[in-house]
């Protein structure tokens, strides 16, 4: 008998046929599991205390609350789920500010839904996920001038340098403490010191950051 449990899928979006074909998609599936629907933010925060999942999809235009209000909320809330962005908005404000904001992702609706499944996985896993049209928008937003960039990089010791070069491969803490063979509580206490040191407010943000460096190296 397996001892594998699914990971649990909390869906947030105020479209009924969008939330059951999503839930069709991913009954298919053995190791993602839908365990609760949401068709408002305020509903959202109440599922996400109660169900504590692994994984929210997450709307952006919904009714009332928005989900950015939502992500926002959750975060607030201490919801340590992975929230990833379901929408059809891929306007530079919305994808930057969701990243800001603490969302783990941001995928468009009009993807494959293969294509979407599988990222929704990497979701899990602890990877960034992003509609690929996207990374560059975000990649964009997140540019500053050279002198900034060089200040910012070495005020990194080199056990962040490290990390953050990990964090750019998609590596979750969990993955990073097991490649460095530190604890999970050491990673998350490096993270949040680069964050601070480089302006950043996610992992999100700080993966693309790092990988528009090292594109420019």
């Amino acid at each position: 008998m397996s001892d594998f449990t699914p990971a649990s899928v909390l869906m947030v979006d105020d479209h009924p046929l969008l939330r059951k074909g999503l839930t069709q998609l991913i009954e298919l599936e053995d190791d993602l599991q839908v365990v609760g629907e949401a068709s408002s933010g305020q509903q959202a925060i109440e599922l996400a205390e109660t169900l504590d999942p692994d994984l929210i999809t997450l709307d952006l235009n919904m009714q009332g609350m928005d989900g950015l209000q939502t992500l926002k909320a959750l975060r607030e809330r201490g919801v340590t789920a992975r929230i990833i962005m379901l929408t059809v908005s891929d306007s530079d404000e919305d994808v930057v500010e969701a990243i800001r904001l603490g969302a783990d992702g941001y995928l468009l609706k009009d993807m494959d839904p293969d294509a979407l499944i599988d990222k929704l996985k990497e979701a899990v896993l602890g990877k960034m996920v992003m509609s690929p049209k996207l990374t560059e928008i975000l990649a964009t937003a997140l540019r500053r001038p050279q002198r900034q960039t060089n200040r910012a990089l070495a005020s990194l010791t080199s056990r962040e340098l490290d990390i953050l070069k990990l964090i750019a491969k998609g590596l979750s803490n969990k993955l990073i403490a097991r490649e460095l063979d530190i604890s999970d509580g050491t990673v998350k206490v490096h993270v949040k010191h680069l964050l601070k040191k480089l302006d950043l407010r996610s992992r999100v943000e700080a993966a693309v950051w790092m990988v528009n460096q090292q594109g420019k190296a």
